[in-house]
């Protein structure tokens, strides 16, 4: 068995709630400095961030009851003192959030079995542009034939190697597809973060949270900030060798009947250079009947800000004729 089966059958422990918690407020509280709450500056200070007693004082409570807080005993505390210490924190919504769920430990449900329904994925498949489907442990539980032409045909990679998460800090193609790598990986690890508050004893997120732990230097560094998000839109920046660089805007969807699971759709602005490329993709994927070129591996191969352009050598003249032909249309269309 290889060393990355036998990672993935490991019984991993569950993350420890109580942990999560004291480590959690701690980095919170390191990164607020005095002046960040109007509090006087007394010197120098051994750690960063205020003090516990200045901490309490903001939220109201006494040094004893935070204390016990922050070393992970949150249970039989009102919903009412935790707003409290998140405000003195600063915390942000999701942020609080993400410490209720710390603190006010609810009974652990089976997670459940995953998968797209049909008529998700005709809906995937309806679209015209990148979508896929992502589950709890951002595992690609369905995508289009678009998404697979910017992304990455997922068809070609084994069922647990679908992953968001892996493709970001594991797959050496991702620095190619990506611009933005840095700005991936930080708001991939932020959902993670999340997910697992909302999931803390499901063994398959847990499992990837150590995968990634151990494989990965870039997910340690970020992983230990302990920065949390539900992934906001924002804009990602994208190479294809085929158009070089364009930018999609994500719209993320819950899907009321499998909340567990979101739809994110992502398209270009109306007009734009971005939008004529994804035009472009989208009409080599139908002519040449193939999402990726010549599959995924290849995309990590290809030089930064490389772009092939009509009448470029792709090395073949049935290549040629469909990248010219899928061009043509996209500015008859117009």
């Amino acid at each position: 068995m290889s060393s990355d089966a036998a990672l993935r059958e490991q019984v991993l422990p569950v993350p420890d709630r109580q942990v999560e918690l004291r480590e959690f407020l701690r980095s919170r509280r390191a990164r607020l400095k005095p002046e960040d709450v109007d509090l006087p500056s007394s010197g120098r200070r051994r750690v960063p961030g205020l003090r516990r007693e200045e901490l309490a004082q903001l939220a109201g409570v006494s040094f004893a009851y935070y204390a016990r807080l922050e070393q992970g005993y949150g249970d039989g505390m009102s919903t009412a003192v935790l707003d409290a210490v998140a405000r003195a924190l600063k915390l942000t919504g999701e942020e609080r959030d993400h410490l209720l769920r710390l603190a006010q430990r609810e009974r652990a449900t089976q997670p459940n079995v995953q998968q797209v329904r049909p008529e998700i994925q005709n809906l995937l498949d309806a679209l015209g542009v990148p979508a896929f489907v992502a589950g709890r442990c951002m595992n690609i539980l369905g995508w289009n034939r678009l998404a697979a032409t910017v992304f990455g045909d997922f068809s070609d990679l084994p069922p647990h190697e679908r992953s968001w998460p892996r493709q970001m800090f594991l797959s050496p193609a991702a620095g190619e597809r990506f611009v933005d790598l840095d700005v991936r990986q930080q708001a991939t690890a932020g959902i993670l973060r999340f997910n697992q508050g909302l999931h803390p004893d499901d063994p398959e997120l847990a499992s990837l949270i150590a995968e990634l732990s151990q494989k990965s230097e870039r997910f340690q560094l970020l992983w230990a900030r302990h920065e949390v998000g539900c992934g906001r839109p924002d804009v990602l920046r994208m190479r294809h060798p085929l158009v070089g660089e364009f930018e999609l805007k994500p719209e993320p969807c819950l899907l009321p009947s499998d909340p567990d699971q979101r739809l994110l759709t992502y398209h270009a602005e109306p007009g734009s250079p971005s939008e004529k490329a994804l035009r472009i993709l989208a009409r080599w994927g139908e002519r040449s009947g193939d999402p990726a070129v010549n599959g995924t591996g290849d995309l990590g191969q290809t030089p930064a800000g490389a772009a092939v352009r009509v009448g470029d050598d792709l090395g073949d003249d049935g290549d040629r004729r469909l990248l010219r032909g899928a061009c043509l249309q996209v500015e008859s269309d117009r």
